[in-house]
C-alpha cells in the first residue's frame, strides 16, 4: 500500500480513498443502491421538487416571477454544461481510477476527463435556479445536489475537487446569469399567464379570484377610504 501512502499526501487524494473505501466495506446491495441515486437518482429526485415547487409557487402573488426562476433553471444547467466542454478539454484531468489504484468502481466504462463533474454542475446549476424561484424548495434542490456530489465520489469516477469545481461552475452560471435571464424570462411567463389556453401553466386557474376576494394585503384590491366617505355620503341623500 506504498502507493496509497504517498497519494495520502494529497489531500484530494486521500479524501477520495477515505470515501470511496466506504463503498469496498459495504454490502453490495448498498452499492447498487449509491450507483442508483448517484447516476440517476438525484436527476430524478430534482425533477420531481422542480415539479413539486412549480405545483405551488402558481397559486402564490409571485407566481411569474418564481415560475421564470424555474424556467431558468435547466437553461443554467444547459449552459453550465457548455461552459464545461472548453474546461474538461483544457485542464484533461483523467478520470481517479486511471491513476490511482485500490479504488472500488461501481460503474464502468467512463473514458472522458474527469474535472468538472457533468452531473455535479448539472445538479448544482438546477438547484440554484429552484432556488431562485423558491427558498424552501430550493434548499431541498441544493439538498439532493449534494448528495449527487457524495454519490460520485463513492462510485470512485470523480475526486473530490472534481465535484467542488461542478458546484461551483453551476452556481456562478446560475446566479450571474440570473438577473438577465429573469429580465428576458419575466415578461415572457406574464404574457404566457395572461392567455386563456395556457396561462394554468403560469398561474393556477381562480388563484387571481382568490386573490381579489380575500382583500387587501391578500392580493385583492384596495378600498380607499375616500371611496367608502363618497358612498356614504350619497347614501345618506338618496334616504
Amino acid at each position: 500500500m506504498a502507493g496509497l501512502a504517498l497519494d495520502g499526501a494529497n489531500p484530494d487524494v486521500s479524501l477520495l480513498y477515505d470515501i470511496n473505501g466506504l463503498a469496498a466495506d459495504a454490502p453490495g446491495w448498498f452499492d447498487r443502491v449509491m450507483e442508483l441515486v448517484g447516476e440517476y437518482g438525484t436527476m430524478f429526485g430534482m425533477v420531481l421538487v422542480a415539479l413539486w415547487c412549480w405545483w405551488s409557487v402558481r397559486r402564490r402573488e409571485d407566481a411569474v416571477t418564481s415560475v421564470a426562476g424555474l424556467v431558468w433553471a435547466p437553461l443554467a444547467a444547459g449552459i453550465a454544461l457548455l461552459i464545461n466542454i472548453p474546461i474538461r478539454g483544457f485542464v484533461e484531468r483523467p478520470r481517479p481510477f486511471n491513476d490511482h489504484k485500490g479504488l472500488e468502481v461501481l460503474i464502468a466504462g467512463k473514458t472522458d476527463y474527469s474535472f468538472v463533474s457533468d452531473h455535479a454542475t448539472l445538479a448544482m446549476a438546477i438547484a440554484v435556479g429552484v432556488f431562485v424561484a423558491n427558498r424552501r424548495f430550493g434548499l431541498a434542490a441544493i439538498g439532493l445536489a449534494v448528495v449527487a456530489g457524495f454519490c460520485r465520489v463513492y462510485m470512485g469516477v470523480h475526486y473530490p475537487t472534481d465535484v467542488i469545481g461542478g458546484f461551483a461552475l453551476g452556481t456562478a452560471v446560475a446566479l450571474l446569469l440570473a438577473p438577465v435571464a429573469m429580465a428576458l424570462l419575466t415578461p415572457l411567463m406574464a404574457a404566457i399567464a395572461r392567455s386563456q389556453k395556457v396561462g394554468w401553466l403560469v398561474r393556477a386557474k381562480g388563484s387571481a379570484a382568490r386573490g381579489a376576494a380575500a382583500g387587501p394585503g391578500l392580493g385583492g384590491p384596495a378600498v380607499v377610504p375616500a371611496q367608502r366617505a363618497g358612498d356614504s355620503e350619497r347614501n345618506d341623500l338618496a334616504a
